[in-house]
């Protein structure tokens, strides 16, 4: 896959995310708490869907970064490198994702050590 492909690629993510962004803010809006207006089993659904929705906005934003930062390497040469140990990532992988930033056994060992708390 080269540059030009990737960073077109990545645009495409990006204008697709930016879109989704833009139209679920509503979803993510506050929840009204009329007692008057809805039952109670009524407005835990609707609490629960805008909670999904804020979790689901998190993620878009996120990903949003991880596709920025996936840009800035296309630009400065080093997309597709491990970020880790600086060997090439598999084109098949990058091609699935191209916002990943390790190879399979970094990305491997990191999944296998523990996390600190």
């Amino acid at each position: 896959m080269n540059a030009s492909k990737i960073h077109n690629k990545l645009l495409q993510l990006r204008d697709e995310l930016t879109e989704l962004v833009q139209t679920s803010n509503e979803a993510a809006a506050t929840v009204e708490l009329d007692q008057t207006r809805q039952g109670r089993l009524s407005r835990m659904d609707a609490m629960q869907a805008q909670a999904m929705s804020v979790e689901a906005q998190r993620r878009r934003q996120v990903k949003l970064r991880q596709i920025e930062a996936a840009l800035r390497r296309v630009a400065d040469d080093s997309f597709g490198d491990c970020q880790e140990c600086g060997d090439a990532i598999a084109a098949g992988r990058l091609e699935y994702d191209p916002t990943t930033t390790l190879c399979i056994a970094c990305a491997s060992a990191s999944e296998e050590s523990p996390r600190p708390r």
